[in-house]
Formats: C-alpha cells, sequence, structure tokens
C-alpha cells in the first residue's frame, strides 16, 4: 500500500466541505449515525504518531533485502506540486470518515506549525523497566576476543565485492582467493579474521599457489550459513545477542535495520526491537542483533548517513514486540496562535483528563480505498472484492508507476502485464500480481497469501479500528465522561461490566470497550447493541468472529477509551528563524552542540510539549485534543500548507 508523507503543515481553521459518501457507506450511515456528531472544531495537523503494532513477535521476517534500484524508485518522487497534491487528496479520508469526532477538553482551540522540521518531533522508548532510551555513550565493551581495528580495513573494495557475491550466492563461484601481499603471520591472521567477522558464513584457510600465499574463502555450511551466524566464533562467555541505542532521523525502524543488515552482510531477521517508530521524527529505541559485536557495529557510526549506534552491551535474550512501556515524545509546534490562556487550558487538561484513545489517521491509509475496506472485504470472505479494492485504479495521490499498473489490471486483469509495469515489485500490489500469477485467478485466497503475514493482518486490525472509533464516538455522545452501568473495566486480564451499585467506585479512565472478536464481551448498554448493528449493516455476525481461515480469525481485544498521558510539561518559546533547533537532541548533546540563543521577544511564538503515553496509543491523538483540530492529510492538503522540503 503506498503512503504519502506530508512535510509540514499550518493549523488553520478549514472552509466547511460536503463529501459524498460511498454507495457501500450510505447503509452504514444509516444505522449508525442518527445524528453526525458536529463537535469537530476544524483545525488540521500533519499525521504523526508512534506506530503501534498488532503482530507478536518482533523478530523482522526473514526477506532478501530488495535491490538499492527498487529503494531508489521508492524514495523518489515523493514531493509534488502542492496545488497537484492539495487536488488529488480531495479523495483521501476526513476524521469522521473514520469515526473520529469528538473531544473530552471545552478550550478554545488554536493554530500551529507541526514537523516543520522533522527534528521537531523526537520519540524515546520506555522499556520495560521503565528507563528510558537515550544515546549518550559511543564506547564499546571492551573484549580481548574482539578483533583488531585492522580487521576493517585490511580487505580491498574489490575483496569485500567478491565476497559479498559468494555469501550471498550471486555468482557460481566456489570460492574466493585473496592474495596476501605482506605475507606474515599475523597479517594471514587478521585476513582471516576480516573475512569470518565480516562476512558470516564463510570459512578460510591458507593456500601456497606458484609460490605465493593465498587466503581462499568458501562457504562453510551452504546456504543455512548465512542466516545462522557462526556458532563457533562467539565467546561462550559472553551473550549471544548485542543490544544497542538506534538513534535514526527521517527513517522508519523497518528501513533503518535493512540498511543496516546490507552494511554487515547478514539478513535483516536476526535483529529484534520491541516497536516500530516513525519515519519523519528523531527516534532512539533498543535494538537487539544475533551474534555481530559492538565493535563492527561502532563501525557503521563512521559511514551511515542519518544513524547512530551507542551504549552497547551482550545479553542472553533478544527484544521482544511489546514488550516496551511506551514512548516518551518531545513536540515542537510552531507558529502557534494560541494565547497563553489558552495554551495553559488545553495543556492542564491533557495532563488531567487527557484524550480520547481514537485510532490515528495512519492507521487507515492515506489514499481514497481505506484499509478498513479491505479488511471488511476479508473478513465477508468476500476475494474478489478484496482483489479489486487492492489492484483497482483509484483517485488520488500515487506513484506514477502504480497508477499505470493499475489502469493495466483495469484493462486487461492480466497480472503479468500489470507486473511489467511496476518496477517496484515488494508493494502490496506486486505481491498480490505475482501470487496471482503463479496460482491462477481462480485462487485468490493462496495469491492473497503470498503477501507477508503482518501486512495482511494489518488490514482487519484497521476494520476492527474502524468499528472501536466509531463506538467509543457513540459512547461518548450518549453517556459523556463517566463511568455508567453496563460499561466494561478490566479486573486483571479480565472484562467485567459495571453494576449499578459499585458505579461510584469507577470513572472514565477505566473504561475500557472491546475490538470485535470472538472471545470478547460487549457492554450492555446502547453501546452494545450499537456494535451488533454496525457489524450487520457490514454484512458480518458479532457472534461469528472465527473465520475459515484461522489467520483472519479475530478474538478481539479491549482497548481504554481515555488515555491520560505522563509526564506532562510544556514551555512556549519565541523565536524569529523557522529553521533553527528548539531543543537540544541526545546527538547535539554527545557532539557538544549548542543551542542557538532564542529572543526574548521573537517574531514567532513555539509550544514545546513533552508526555510520555503507552504503547498502541497514538501521539496525533494527543496533540489534536490540545489543537482541536482534524489530523487528516485530506484536510491538512485543503488548508495554507508549507512545503518546506
Amino acid at each position: 500500500m503506498e503512503t504519502v508523507e506530508m512535510n509540514s503543515v499550518s493549523l488553520k481553521r478549514p472552509r466547511s466541505e460536503d463529501d459524498v459518501a460511498n454507495a457501500d457507506e450510505i447503509k452504514r450511515q444509516k444505522i449508525l449515525e442518527k445524528s453526525k456528531a458536529g463537535n469537530n472544531s476544524g483545525q488540521s495537523i500533519e499525521n504523526v504518531t508512534e506506530h503501534p503494532e498488532d503482530t507478536k513477535s518482533g523478530i523482522i521476517p526473514n526477506e532478501e533485502s530488495e535491490e538499492q534500484e527498487e529503494e531508489e524508485l521508492e524514495d523518489s518522487d515523493e514531493d509534488g506540486d502542492p496545488e497537484s497534491f492539495a487536488d488529488m487528496m480531495k479523495h483521501g479520508l476526513t476524521e469522521s470518515d473514520v469515526g473520529i469526532t469528538k473531544f473530552v477538553s471545552s478550550h478554545k482551540g488554536f493554530s500551529g506549525i507541526l514537523k516543520e522540521r522533522y527534528s521537531d518531533f523526537v520519540v524515546h522508548e520506555i522499556g520495560k523497566d521503565g528507563r528510558v532510551s537515550h544515546l549518550d555513550d559511543f564506547s564499546v565493551p571492551v573484549d580481548d576476543e574482539d578483533p583488531s581495528e585492522e580487521t576493517f580495513t585490511v580487505l580491498s573494495d574489490e575483496d569485500k565485492q567478491r565476497l559479498e557475491e559468494l555469501q550471498l550466492f550471486k555468482n557460481k563461484e566456489t570460492s574466493v582467493a585473496i592474495e596476501v601481499i605482506e605475507d606474515t603471520k599475523e597479517k594471514r591472521t587478521i585476513i582471516h579474521q576480516a573475512v569470518k567477522s565480516l562476512f558470516p558464513g564463510l570459512e578460510t584457510k591458507t593456500e601456497d599457489r606458484d609460490g605465493k600465499k593465498y587466503i581462499i574463502a568458501y562457504h562453510a555450511a551452504g546456504k543455512k550459513a548465512l542466516a545462522n551466524p557462526r556458532k563457533h566464533s562467539w565467546p561462550k562467555s559472553r551473550g549471544s545477542y548485542c543490544h544497542f541505542v538506534l538513534y535514526k532521523e527521517n527513517k522508519d525502524t523497518m528501513d533503518a535495520i535493512n540498511v543496516l543488515s546490507k552494511f554487515l552482510r547478514v539478513k535483516p531477521n536476526i535483529f529484534s526491537y520491541m516497536g516500530t517508530k516513525d519515519k519523519r521524527a528523531i527516534t532512539v529505541q533498543e535494538i537487539a542483533v544475533l551474534r555481530i559485536t559492538a565493535q563492527r557495529l561502532a563501525h557503521l557510526n563512521k559511514c551511515l548517513m542519518n544513524f547512530k549506534l551507542g551504549n552497547f552491551s551482550y545479553k542472553n535474550h533478544p527484544l521482544k514486540l511489546g514488550e516496551l512501556q511506551g514512548n516518551h515524545f518531545t513536540v515542537v509546534l510552531r507558529n502557534i496562535t494560541g494565547t497563553d490562556d489558552q495554551i495553559e487550558q488545553a495543556m492542564h487538561s491533557l495532563r488531567e483528563i487527557g484524550f480520547i484513545n481514537y485510532y490515528g489517521m495512519q492507521r487507515f491509509g492515506t489514499t481514497a480505498v481505506p484499509t478498513y475496506q479491505i479488511g471488511r472485504a476479508i473478513l465477508q470472505n468476500n476475494w474478489n472484492e478484496v482483489m479489486d479494492l487492492i489492484l483497482k485504479p483509484r483517485p488520488g495521490a500515487e506513484k506514477g508507476y502504480l497508477v499505470k499498473c493499475r489502469e493495466e489490471w483495469a484493462k486487461t486483469k492480466d497480472p503479468a502485464a500489470a507486473l511489467k509495469k511496476l518496477p517496484v515489485k515488494r508493494c502490496v500490489e506486486g505481491q498480490l500480481l505475482r501470487g496471482l500469477l503463479k496460482y491462477g485467478m481462480k485462487n485468490i485466497i493462496s495469491a492473497f497469501g503470498i503477501i507477508p503475514r503482518n501486512n495482511r493482518l494489518m488490514y482487519i486490525h484497521s476494520y476492527q479500528s474502524y468499528v472501536w472509533n466509531n463506538m467509543v464516538s457513540k459512547r461518548i455522545e450518549e453517556y459523556g465522561l463517566r463511568a455508567v452501568p453496563g460499561d466494561l473495566i478490566l479486573k486483571g486480564a479480565t472484562a467485567v461490566h459495571i453494576e449499578e451499585g459499585d458505579v461510584h467506585n469507577y470513572t472514565i479512565h477505566d473504561v475500557v470497550m472491546p475490538l470485535p472478536g470472538f472471545d470478547v464481551i460487549y457492554p450492555k448498554h446502547k453501546i452494545g447493541e450499537a456494535y451488533k448493528e454496525m457489524l450487520v449493516a457490514d454484512n458480518l455476525d458479532i457472534n461469528n468472529m472465527r473465520h475459515k481461515i484461522r489467520d483472519y480469525s479475530l478474538s478481539g481485544a479491549y482497548r481504554k477509551i481515555i488515555i491520560r498521558p505522563q509526564n506532562v510539561n510544556w514551555e512556549v518559546v519565541a523565536y524569529d528563524d523557522p529553521k533553527i533547533p528548539l531543543f537540544a537532541t541526545d546527538l547535539d548533546k554527545l557532539e557538544g552542540k549548542p543551542l542557538p540563543v532564542l529572543p526574548t521577544d521573537g517574531k514567532f511564538r513555539a509550544l514545546k510539549m513533552e508526555f510520555s503515553l503507552p504503547p498502541s496509543t497514538y501521539a496525533t491523538m494527543a496533540i489534536r485534543e490540545v489543537l482541536k483540530m482534524d489530523t487528516s492529510i485530506k484536510n491538512q492538503t485543503q488548508l495554507n500548507t508549507t512545503w518546506l522540503r
């Protein structure tokens, strides 16, 4: 699925606009919304948040690295003429399309610019022990068994290229011979160490050829050697996993790990992490990697752009997705218009009451075909609809090659012909077309199964999120910000209903709402019936959420409806230059960079705020509550959008 990321947006009050509902939505709207909530006071902001995860493993799928030309194609053509982009995004979603309609605070909204610089949005991971990840140490643990620094320079670029091709089975060669120019035992030892440490899976031996010494590199254990780093080369006294802090700028976690794996010449699946982080931000998080030395990792600091690695340690365990406590955010909203009193009211409300725990806009995609519609078709077992929704032409902002691919598909329904129009094959559309080519048009289920599992599950999780958002808006509209009989609360991991006699023991902060599934219960008031009505409108049975394909059976879950951020702090600062940083990052502090001196009475004002959120909550929704704005790209691009990059 293609995503479009805006660089910065000016948050001003938008003009009203009537949207034409799709035919398949009209039935739903009649059942669900006798009166649409009008509590949307109309600011707008860029989609920015920590990316929640629904998968159970933090280990990256074992997939081959993609070719560089594909990466360049995907990274290119992301910016465009603002007017044409805004025109295309008229077909996108607004918040009300995905059930985001309510606010909890009473203050008046105000305007500002978020992510005028990506460094205005910083995320620090909070580990399961409550420790906030910081990059503050570049030193490498001392280990007598680590190879010398010369290991990293002894091989020529040509040698490294040949060894990489051998390691990755890119040619028919069974070995690579490296001539030892200065023939000493020490020199040969360094070359042996360099090959084995830099190219896991290769073994070495020394041979005499025509009176000259050669180091011969060859495969130790076939193709599995690359995926399983050499066990016998790792000291028994050292933990098998090197944990480190990854500081990255303007790159998402998966892309960063793919880059690291490419430079280290290993497969990405030997890395693990606790959560994925934003692209357009500065993020700091812990990563673990199997049997790669801190020395090798630290060496990457000399050659990687927009990454820094540090705080190295060896441990006996990888990281698991979801075992973090949350994330700490530092956010700057520039050129704010709110009065000091408005800002104080907004931030006090955020700290004392919190915000509605909606799933943010990026959960639902950015094009005219929302991800929840595909999820609904999967749950309905309507596979022709799934195929059509993913591949059919759609209005809105997309890369040119995808537009051509969709047009070819609509014209010919020929997977091979459509694939020829698609230079980037790893996108969802390319994967589905490859599946159709392999399994045929009469076996769409198997063809769809070619798409990685996490991507497939994203669609049905999007549908669950869509239902949850709509139901929470109805719950708040119906009963306000108080606990009522029939609401659900958690006792341990078990959901129970609030009884009439116990209602005084609970507040809105205790109340949870279910994501639909076969293993949840529903509220015992009007909202319980509303869940059933919404699923009936979507031709689904709330009492039968098991799918004939096990992966698509929804067990459900519970989610708090109001989140109160922790560690909330804020200040208003004045500045003149929109390009200067307004706070120091971890890297700034490590490098001793001083902050610019800010004027006491500058041309502009900015709101700098900090807060901590639990996993799977969206920072955008907290910012939405402060500014009283709409976070959809559709609304953003129809405002006074500033394109600075």
